[in-house]
């Protein structure tokens, strides 16, 4: 796509030089900036060159993902002792449906920062508890979920300048044991729903729903669910909404039904009662 009122292109190699003037956005891995008109945009901000390393091991047995990561680097990590959550990093990026080339361009960051209610590492992130690391224009550094960044469908409280660094991924999410399930209208469609389910090491339980939803739904317990809290946990959450892909009323349908069959996956892997005689 030719962005036509684009008039400079400039690298950042430095703090200094990451934050975008009015006009400028940034650009990572560049996948949906150079895929439609960007009127408003009047010049682009490259950081490629910044020097992030993609993956770095934070105390406690957890990840921290650079913005420019690409999602190929991701789903190329290789398993960790401990690491039982690692089939999610290619289960997400899978529910994306991206040909081999935009995985090799399309960033973690970037895809996040979209925050598209279908977005692959907003589904990831949510499902394991990740943190956005932001660098603000005055200097200081803010924290918060992933799954608080997304307000709505492309929609995210970044404020105006801020840059995300990283998406920090905890130790004892990444050592859960988790489900996940997918379901699109289109054996190749945008993904209608996407719902994981976690289990951590002291027997709390956490449900994701995406895609489904126009900003993420995370659903936490103690202890495992039974079939009827979930199930009335899931079709009371706000945010299902309604498109050409997929009906409200569906997507609030196949998230109870998705997250039911992980609820009695994650019994079986476990070996946690998930609610199994209390109204399973």
């Amino acid at each position: 796509m030719d962005l036509t009122a684009v008039s400079h292109y400039r690298f950042a190699r430095s703090r200094d030089e990451v934050f975008p003037a009015p006009g400028e956005q940034l650009v990572a891995g560049g996948t949906w900036v150079f895929s439609e008109p960007q009127p408003a945009t009047t010049g682009l901000v490259d950081l490629s060159e910044m020097g992030w390393a993609p993956v770095e091991d934070l105390p406690g047995g957890g990840l921290r993902i650079a913005a420019t990561c690409t999602i190929a680097h991701l789903v190329a990590l290789g398993p960790r002792p401990g690491f039982h959550a690692h089939p999610l990093f290619a289960q997400c990026a899978n529910a994306l449906l991206a040909s081999f080339k935009i995985w090799n361009m399309a960033t973690v960051g970037g895809n996040i920062c979209r925050s598209f209610a279908a977005a692959s590492m907003v589904s990831l992130a949510t499902a394991l508890d990740a943190t956005a690391h932001i660098w603000s224009p005055d200097g200081t550094d803010r924290d918060l979920p992933v799954a608080e960044l997304v307000i709505g469908n492309g929609i995210n409280i970044l404020g105006p300048g801020e840059v995300l660094r990283a998406i920090d991924f905890p130790g004892h999410a990444l050592r859960a044991r988790t489900g996940f399930r997918k379901i699109a209208l289109a054996e190749l469609g945008r993904s209608g729903a996407v719902v994981t389910g976690r289990v951590d090491e002291d027997g709390s339980t956490v449900f994701g729903i995406t895609a489904a939803t126009e900003w993420p739904t995370v659903l936490r317990y103690p202890a495992a669910p039974s079939r009827e809290v979930l199930h009335d946990d899931i079709t009371a959450a706000s945010g299902y909404y309604t498109d050409p892909l997929g009906s409200a009323d569906w997507r609030r349908g196949v998230s109870a039904v998705l997250a039911e069959e992980i609820r009695i996956e994650l019994a079986q892997t476990t070996g946690v009662d998930m609610g199994f005689g209390v109204g399973a």
